[in-house]
């Protein structure tokens, strides 16, 4: 349950769901107001939303809507929020301040994981998580994804880490903090928009029930950080390995060149691979949300039945 002195707004069937001990599963909002373009958020959005309904289980997408923390939207707050224009992007540092001024924010994993902890929601959706940027030797940019993963524990299933981050050095920072990163029917960690990253995981797990089991040991042996559940890009849908390190490349010297700093970065990738790649980056977004989303609906049942 929320915890005590919390100021969580959690809707009627997300509250229902957890006091009755069934399924939930958290989704975050920075994608609806920063990862796509009008309306292909909200299509995505209803449509991830629509496929943890299908598997049983109660979703709720987090964001900040006015200075309030709301967990699970209704359809007038999903379209609110994906239709603003000047929605700030909220990390768990943020979270106060947006509060404080009122304001609405799409959260990130950090955010999202933080206030799916707090609201007693076991396991979180998205598309990828943030992680070691290239260059952060001379810049020290490391998203904040990965100490929180390393102090909420939640267990979040996503395609890998985004490719225009260095994806082994973002392994490290999670080994560091502690955070199992397991393979959901694979040995190697995904790179978002390809199935492989190069890199191979030391654990894999190949159905719902096994993930379940996995969190569920993880809780009784009270340990505090999250779990990161690496599920590729289906394979009808992944691009390049070879092709997106080349666009990824240019669109990171463009930013560069532009002075593209901080939060903005990853908005500003993602936007420029759309457009180099034809779209089909995105495409190719939209199916791996929606393919985590089934996944973790489908642990977060199974979790239930072992609860």
């Amino acid at each position: 349950m929320p915890h005590q002195g919390a100021k969580l707004d959690v809707a009627p069937a997300v509250a229902a769901a957890l006091a009755e001990g069934r399924a939930v599963v958290a989704l975050e909002s920075t994608i609806i107001t920063h990862g796509m373009p009008w309306p292909q958020n909200l299509e995505t959005a209803r449509g991830v939303e629509d496929v943890v309904r299908a598997e049983g289980a109660t979703p709720a997408t987090i964001a900040v809507l006015d200075g309030v923390l709301r967990i699970g939207l209704t359809e007038a707050q999903l379209q609110d929020i994906a239709s603003r224009t000047g929605a700030a992007k909220a990390s768990r540092r943020d979270i106060s301040a947006i509060v404080a001024r009122r304001q609405t924010a799409g959260t990130t994993v950090a955010a999202t994981m933080f206030l799916a902890a707090r609201a007693g929601i076991s396991i979180f959706a998205t598309g990828g998580i943030g992680g070691v940027h290239r260059g952060a030797g001379d810049t020290f940019d490391i998203s904040a994804d990965l100490i929180e993963l390393g102090r909420s524990p939640v267990a979040v299933v996503c395609a890998g880490a985004k490719s225009i981050l260095d994806i082994p050095k973002t392994l490290e920072v999670l080994e560091t903090q502690g955070v199992p990163v397991v393979g959901a029917g694979t040995d190697m960690f995904p790179a978002f928009y390809a199935r492989s990253s190069g890199e191979r995981l030391e654990h894999r797990f190949d159905t719902p029930a096994e993930l379940a089991a996995l969190i569920a040991a993880h809780r009784a042996l009270d340990l505090p950080s999250g779990i990161l559940i690496a599920n590729p890009v289906p394979e009808a849908d992944a691009l390049p390995a070879d092709e997106m390190e080349a666009i990824i490349a240019r669109a990171a010297a463009e930013a560069a060149a532009q002075g593209v700093t901080k939060k903005a970065v990853t908005p500003f990738l993602l936007a420029r691979i759309v457009e180099l790649t034809g779209g089909r980056s995105l495409a190719a977004n939209i199916a791996l949300i929606r393919n985590n989303a089934r996944l973790a609906a489908r642990v977060a049942t199974e979790l239930a039945l072992l609860s």
